[in-house]
């Protein structure tokens, strides 16, 4: 376990929190690896019916610490990253996220798996993944079209522009937008109304509701993590890295 990730199982809610608010919970290898171990946990908890996922500090999380990534590059499938992805993808348990502050990159992505999911008015969401010479993760290039249309989602995911909880409404990204400070206890009125319902009833349900999208989906993560590990060591990458650190704007002309 992670100092950085806070775990509590109570009341049929496992409830998963990134603790680093002094970096926006900028997620670590160690902090994927928490995260993942918490999910595979909490689906094999029979004690467990809902599980939840949200930040400290008035953030959700900024994504990646690009630091940590570039010393710890997803190199397989055993990487921490890929494990959490896979995780919440293949959850049968509900997955609830509240989200607050900022939902940058996978902070964004995971919210296309989660069944119930709010968002605070202040969150400012943004999929950056293009901006650093990268692809899209999570099945994202399969299911934002599916939600927003194809043209919604290619500006999203190829400006990879900062954009509302409004608009994460109305693209059917959250379930509601509150006000700040009322997110975190509205989605645990949320999965205390998921446990007192049949737990088999819900997990079915889901799993009818997934159903269709399951092989998609599956093909889809295998796609974007080959593209995206052989884009990680691309000269676009590299320089929008370099460019992150010196605090400058990268410069992509001299790239085909």
């Amino acid at each position: 376990m992670s100092d950085t990730i806070k775990i509590t199982v109570g009341d049929g809610i496992c409830h998963v929190q990134m603790t680093r608010p002094e970096k926006k919970n900028a997620l670590t290898a160690v902090m994927y690896q928490a995260m993942a171990d918490a999910l595979a946990d909490a689906e094999n908890n029979p004690a467990v019916r809902v599980i939840l996922i949200s930040g400290s500090g008035g953030s959700f999380t900024a994504g990646n610490d690009l630091a940590d990534f570039l010393a710890t590059p997803p190199l397989d499938d055993s990487a921490p990253v890929f494990r959490f992805i896979k995780g919440f993808a293949q959850l049968e348990k509900p997955f609830v996220a509240a989200v607050e502050g900022v939902a940058v990159g996978v902070g964004t992505t995971m919210l296309l798996h989660c069944d119930l999911a709010y968002a605070a008015t202040n969150t400012k969401f943004a999929l950056p993944f293009a901006n650093l010479g990268l692809t899209p993760e999570a099945a994202s290039s399969v299911l934002l079209p599916l939600r927003a249309g194809h043209a919604r989602a290619a500006e999203l995911l190829m400006l990879g522009e900062v954009f509302t909880a409004q608009t994460a409404l109305d693209l059917g990204l959250v379930n509601a937008v509150l006000p700040e400070g009322q997110v975190f206890d509205h989605a645990l009125e949320r999965c205390r109304k998921l446990v007192a319902q049949p737990a088999a009833s819900i997990r079915l349900t889901k799993q009818l509701l997934k159903r269709s999208q399951r092989v998609m989906i599956d093909e889809a993560m295998r796609a974007e993590a080959d593209v995206f590990r052989q884009r990680l060591v691309s000269p676009e990458a590299k320089e929008a890295f370099a460019a992150f650190f010196e605090k400058r704007k990268p410069d992509f002309s001299r790239f085909g």
